[in-house]
């Protein structure tokens, strides 16, 4: 089963002029947006740009003086590679740099981060971010189910508009998760005259908006334009409104993993495509939107806020600290929990016990009904709620 790999191998010695832009580039370049090129890209304010063969020899002299800080910084271990692989290949290692944003700001709940590459075609790609593993990302993506619009996207509109007045051309947007979303979300609001040099907006398993985002008349203007791609095993792709056609791909992972775009099936300058998503990924889907649709902004917007004051109490900046020193971590946030007023303690385990019996109400109509009968599981339930409130009646 090939990968981004086996493309580069494939097509790396092609430039963009004799073999166009694909959606295999898309997903490379999406996933090269996680990499730390704090120091290495110029910023939005900053004059010239870098190669990205230069950059990625500049990035190996820092991985060589420091490699245990910058590789604290890499979110998926195929990073480095990957970039060595774009900066000795013709396709990308002759590419323009520029416009490095990386921005995480615990106040205004936001994590933004993206750049800017000259294709040599024309063109200028411009690359979001997805969620990073920082608590303020993750924080951020919860607030998208009470919240019409989130910092990031009103920056990521903001970043579009003074690109496209740097460039000149055809742009494409695109990104993985969170990116896509930003994507999607800077195209229909950036003025019409920057629209018109939209050619297009990949979407790579990136959750969708509220109905007030699409329905209006931006979205409407770049709808055809958008080039959607979700796994068969799809959850985060299939999240909140989505009203664009969207392609299948095989992954060479299962469940929640596919969401990694290393897993992702290639086959010559594309993806490799499925008839349709899983049945898991249905029942998922169905599952959350129920659960979420159940509750009114204000219990979501509580829930969250609840949920992520105790995941702080660990003092952890991200869900890797977090797990490094989860038994010190899991005692602060146990006693934070046991410091929350009893109508916060009540509406976490309601939220959950909805969560719980939701998922065994749609179990039946997707065929992944247990097989043990649904009043079993519902008595094994309210045992597990008594087990849990016996241990720690101080907290409940």
């Amino acid at each position: 089963m090939a990968n981004i790999f086996d493309y580069l191998i494939w097509r790396g010695d092609l430039s963009f002029s004799q073999s166009p832009f694909n959606p295999v580039d898309a997903i490379i370049l999406s996933q090269f947006s996680y990499l730390p090129l704090d120091g290495i890209v110029p910023g939005p304010d900053e004059e010239g740009g870098i190669s990205l063969r230069l950059a990625q020899k500049l990035f190996s002299e820092k991985l060589a003086k420091n490699e245990s800080d910058i590789k604290s910084h890499v979110m998926f271990k195929e990073d480095p590679a990957l970039f060595a692989a774009l900066a000795s290949s013709v396709r990308f290692g002759d590419c323009h740099l520029f416009g490095y944003v990386n921005n995480s700001d615990i106040s205004r709940e936001t994590q933004f981060s993206a750049f800017c590459l000259l294709l040599g075609d024309d063109s200028c790609f411009v690359v979001f971010r997805g969620t990073d593993f920082s608590l303020v990302g993750w924080k951020e993506d919860f607030n998208m189910s009470f919240s019409e619009v989130i910092p990031a996207q009103v920056e990521a509109a903001e970043y579009l508009e003074k690109m496209a007045s740097l460039t000149k051309g055809s742009i494409r947007l695109g990104g993985h998760s969170k990116g896509g979303n930003l994507a999607i979300y800077a195209a229909s609001n950036c003025n019409k005259k920057n629209q018109k040099r939209i050619i297009e907006i990949y979407s790579n398993d990136s959750p969708g908006f509220h109905e007030t985002v699409i329905e209006g008349e931006g979205f409407g203007a770049i709808k055809d334009r958008i080039k959607a791609f979700i796994p068969e095993s799809s959850i985060i792709g299939l999240l909140l409104e989505q009203r664009w056609d969207y392609s299948v791909i095989k992954s060479s992972k299962v469940g929640l993993m596919q969401h990694e775009l290393y897993s992702w099936e290639i086959a010559y300058n594309n993806m490799v495509f499925a008839d349709k998503v899983s049945q898991k990924s249905l029942f998922v889907d169905k599952t959350i939107k129920q659960w979420v649709g159940s509750f009114t902004k204000k219990e979501r917007e509580k829930f969250t806020n609840a949920l992520f004051t105790i995941l702080r109490a660990s003092k952890a900046k991200s869900f890797t600290e977090l797990e490094k020193n989860w038994l010190p971590a899991a005692g602060s946030m146990i006693k934070t929990l046991g410091d929350a007023d009893n109508e916060t303690k009540a509406l976490l385990r309601k939220i959950l016990g909805v969560l719980f019996n939701t998922a065994i109400q749609n179990m039946n109509a997707f065929g992944l009904a247990p097989k043990v009968p649904k009043k079993n599981l519902l008595e094994k339930q309210e045992s597990m709620e008594i087990e849990i409130e016996a241990k720690y009646e101080d907290y409940f």
